[in-house]
């Protein structure tokens, strides 16, 4: 896409979205936000949950970075965006449910597994990066004897959900909400070329495929969890 298409799609967005949800826009300016989902995504371009989970303006408070890393809880007096939006969402908006969601083919992941120093270009803020979801690796590698490498990321992938789901648990604003029953935590894979959404069972802690009702199911709205 570039720049001129850029703006082609903001003239339709204010044709089409914007003069369709006009009144909406005005109330999220004057009364704020007030979303009950957040959730933690990668950057990639292919994985916009607002697109995924086909959800209105005002519904979802998404953070985004290289492989939806969530890191532990440190508070040393540095900058720490995920950590920051982290704490917003849950003690101003006081949201009701968080999600990680990762994705296949994660770049991030991949440069994990590569051992990301290594890969030409991205040394400098990568590597650093994903050094907080290193221990994924070695927990995958371990059991990984005679697999190959695309099944190999797809596992990393979803460990690093569940790495994600754990390391929220040590923000202690986070565990007590969750533990009297105000927060709830959900961990999800998105499959690109398919569309297909796996759930993290925490019964079984294994990923299950969201059925699916056909391409015309639902009518928008994506941003309430069961």
């Amino acid at each position: 896409m570039s720049l001129d298409q850029l703006l082609d799609g903001y003239q339709a967005f204010i044709e089409k979205g914007f003069a369709s949800n006009a009144d909406r826009y005005r109330q999220l300016e004057a009364l704020g936000q007030s979303p009950r989902v957040m959730v933690i995504a990668c950057a990639d371009s292919r994985v916009d949950p607002a697109t995924i989970f086909n959800a209105g303006p005002g519904e979802l408070f998404i953070i985004r970075n290289v492989a939806n890393v969530v890191p532990r809880y440190a508070p040393d007096g540095r900058a720490h965006g995920v950590s920051a939006a982290l704490e917003f969402a849950v003690k101003v908006l006081k949201v009701s449910d968080i999600v990680v969601m990762g994705h296949a083919q994660c770049g991030g992941v991949k440069a994990l597994l590569m051992d990301s120093a290594d890969v030409e270009g991205i040394g400098e803020f990568v590597a650093p990066w994903m050094e907080s979801s290193h221990e994924i690796l070695d927990r995958v590698m371990c059991h990984s004897a005679g697999h190959d490498v695309e099944t190999i990321l797809g596992q990393m992938e979803e460990e690093n959900v569940r790495l994600g789901l754990a390391n929220l648990m040590t923000f202690p604003w986070v565990a007590e909400p969750v533990h009297d029953g105000r927060v709830r935590l959900h961990g999800m894979h998105f499959g690109i070329a398919q569309g297909r959404l796996a759930r993290l069972d925490p019964s079984t802690n294994t990923f299950v495929t969201v059925p699916r009702s056909g391409p015309a199911a639902g009518n928008g709205g994506g941003a309430s969890l069961p």
